[in-house]
């Protein structure tokens, strides 16, 4: 299970689940803060393909998955996972929905417990990413600029986040959590502000053979 939500119930989907971050265009060239508060000054939808790898702790085992993300600021994105199996995360502004296609089950909680301290939370709001995180620059071994979050907030899962800037892209994420897991996130295809439907971001309570509320 990846900690990307504060869920007070465990999150098992059949694929790893994800909250998708950042990718796009228009990095402004400052430091590593004005950078990435630059970016998101100015992004109000996005949509992308994404890969996602995930590795136990001693990086035994991995689990990889595929899907489309989209995003809408503040506070809302779905996260589709096509591969292996077919999931999909929904944030509405209010709520954070975890459904589980096949089994048309839906878990579902409050947005501001779930997202506190998390990744997600650079997404949920307007305020300055020093708000919520530490933030410095750290060693490049790939060519590309590398910036690291750590939460402020004590009660997370996740202890360090690494984002990965190519020339004038935001186009990678690491997530490191208290279990050990670390989780990769690359982004392709991405597509920034452009019109989204209002539809990508419900979830139909009456289409469920489940929907548990979990707070």
């Amino acid at each position: 299970m990846l900690r990307f939500f504060r869920m007070k119930f465990v999150i098992q989907p059949r694929t790893a689940c994800g909250i998708l971050l950042l990718c796009g265009s228009a990095i402004a060239h400052a430091d590593e803060t004005n950078r990435v508060d630059a970016y998101l000054a100015n992004l109000n939808t996005l949509t992308a393909k994404f890969e996602q790898y995930t590795f136990n702790a001693d990086h035994s085992q991995m689990l990889e998955a595929h899907g489309t993300l989209y995003l809408q600021r503040p506070g809302r994105f779905r996260w589709e996972y096509d591969s292996p199996t077919q999931q999909v995360i929904v944030a509405d502004g209010q709520r954070v929905y975890l459904h589980d296609v096949d089994l048309q089950q839906v878990s579902h909680q409050n947005q501001e417990d779930a997202l506190r301290g998390t990744p997600a939370l650079l997404l949920a709001n307007r305020e300055p990413i020093a708000t919520h995180f530490t933030i410095k620059t750290i060693e490049s071994t790939d060519g590309r600029d590398w910036v690291e979050l750590t939460p402020k907030d004590q009660d997370t899962d996740v202890v360090k986040i690494e984002l990965g800037f190519g020339k004038d892209t935001l186009d990678s994420l690491i997530m490191y959590d208290t279990f050990g897991q670390e989780t990769r996130l690359n982004f392709s295809q991405a597509q920034r502000n452009t019109t989204l439907k209002t539809e990508l971001f419900k979830i139909e309570q009456e289409e469920m053979n489940d929907f548990l509320q979990m707070d």
